[in-house]
């Protein structure tokens, strides 16, 4: 599996010949929209930097809320949340989508908006391997309720995502307190995330991956 991230929330993840394509973003934000094919497509939520999916090519199958899905090998189920700690009164819902491929469970959190995770959406989440979590705060949570979020899930990699980057128009903040946070010094960015089911220990500490923006 070679997970990219595009900026913002969006993710491509790529298994053998299958691609799944996570909130593809408008040109809007700043960053040139991803065009690449995808047969799978997830959005978390209806704004205009996370639904964009007249931008990637092919015809990929949009999952859009939540439920559970068996598609093309995979299994995903999008779980309701809210998008603010308000109950949804300001932004409305957000779905986060658990995905099952080759062994691996992935968890994008989308534009998770409450403090803390309620328990039954942590029942419903289950075991994580990897966790995409939104840090920059101002439309979702913060760099502190980020790290609070991933130590109630205890995944083995938490990737931070939804972050202030160079030409980005969103007022975001860094990342910065969501590593420290975590305890991470010093973080490398990397190009890509090339991980196998092998690769995964089954217990030990949660380690943080920084994403350079591709």
């Amino acid at each position: 599996m070679v997970i990219t991230w595009y900026g913002q929330a969006c993710f491509k993840i790529q298994s053998g010949d299958l691609v799944i394509a996570i909130d593809p973003f408008a040109k809007e934000i700043g960053f040139t929209p991803p065009r690449f094919k995808a047969d799978v497509a997830l959005v978390t939520h209806g704004h205009f930097d996370h639904a964009n999916l007249e931008t990637l090519a092919g015809e990929p199958f949009a999952i859009t809320g939540p439920g559970e899905y068996e598609v093309k090998g995979i299994v995903v189920r999008g779980i309701e949340t809210y998008h603010d700690a308000s109950q949804g009164r300001e932004r409305g819902l957000n779905t986060i989508y658990k995905i099952e491929v080759e062994g691996i469970k992935l968890l994008h959190l989308g534009d998770f908006g409450e403090e803390k995770l309620r328990e039954e959406t942590l029942e419903e989440i289950g075991d994580v391997d990897i966790l995409f979590v939104p840090v920059g705060g101002v439309y979702t949570i913060e760099g502190d309720a980020a790290a609070r979020v991933s130590r109630q899930i205890e995944p083995v990699i938490v990737i931070p995502m939804h972050y202030k980057l160079p030409g980005i128009k969103a007022n975001l903040q860094g990342p910065e307190q969501f590593l420290k946070e975590m305890g991470v010094k010093d973080a490398e960015a990397q190009e890509k995330l090339t991980i196998k089911k092998k690769d995964i220990p089954e217990e030990g500490k949660t380690s943080v991956v920084l994403m350079k923006q591709g």
